[in-house]
């Protein structure tokens, strides 16, 4: 099956999250992104995309319910997980009903080893001595270089590594959603090329589902089923990831083929 039509079976598909015009605002008074809608079909990757600034991270802020902490508010729209409204519900909880948010800028703890840093994200889930050694050993088949430098306090580990241990901390918390924001700022290519194919990997064998915020769009749409494309707190653009990629203004504004200060679709 074509990359094409896995991606339309997908969107036909009940929607494991759904977004529908939502509205955030910082401080009462800062429009930041202005009736977005979007969906994510279970076991598919997702891409949401477009430059610097364009409500990408807020977007995912108020999915995971991260927004709060940053004095903004969804005032406007619904977000409904496997069914159900996840407005109001808290952002721990959140993480228990299996959405978990990566944040940008790979946070770790850098004075915990990369194996503590890890199990801090099993204990969601109160888990047994036995559950938590083998989702390490599960983090650990996936990210086989985290095993090598399972002593070394993280923050002494290289970006690539630290990615992966925001990744792997993550998937600890065996979630049904990942949310991953900008997993490839500041990495070297082939870094960032190993990343998306353990994305995919994950997607393909156990069904994670992933919404990824990017602005490398080469790459995230080489792996993705579907995409958005952001601009100035909007959606824009949509389509399947292999339609993205053919789309003409989408490669002016972001592919270099010409130059562009800010995208119109």
């Amino acid at each position: 099956m074509s990359q094409a039509s896995s991606a339309v079976q997908l969107q036909q598909a009940p929607p494991l999250l759904s977004v529908d015009n939502i509205e955030v605002i910082y401080n009462g008074a800062i429009l930041a992104v202005s009736g977005v809608s979007l969906q994510v079909p279970q076991g598919s990757i997702i891409a949401l995309l477009g430059a610097n600034s364009a409500g990408k991270s807020t977007t995912l802020k108020a999915i995971s319910g991260l927004v709060q902490a940053d004095r903004a508010e969804v005032s406007r729209g619904t977000i409904a997980f496997n069914g159900q409204s996840s407005l109001h519900v808290p952002a721990n909880q959140r993480v228990q009903q299996g959405i978990v948010h990566v944040l940008e800028g790979r946070h770790v703890f850098a004075h915990l080893s990369v194996e503590e840093n890890l199990i801090s994200g099993g204990f969601v889930h109160k888990p047994s001595r036995q559950v938590l050694k083998d989702g390490l050993e599960r983090i650990y088949t996936w990210f086989p270089r985290l095993k090598e430098k399972c002593r070394l306090q993280a923050g002494y580990t290289s970006g690539g590594e630290q990615q992966m241990v925001a990744i792997g901390r993550a998937l600890m918390t065996n979630p049904t959603l990942v949310l991953l924001d900008e997993p490839s700022m500041g990495l070297a290519p082939l870094i960032v090329q190993e990343i998306f194919e353990i994305v995919s990997e994950l997607n393909a064998k156990e069904q994670v589902s992933f919404l990824v915020a990017e602005q490398n769009i080469p790459v995230s749409l080489k792996h993705a089923h579907y995409g958005y494309v952001m601009e100035t707190g909007r959606v824009v653009l949509s389509g399947t990831a292999e339609s993205l990629l053919k789309n003409t203004a989408l490669k002016d504004a972001y592919l270099g083929k010409k130059k562009a200060n800010t995208p119109r679709f």
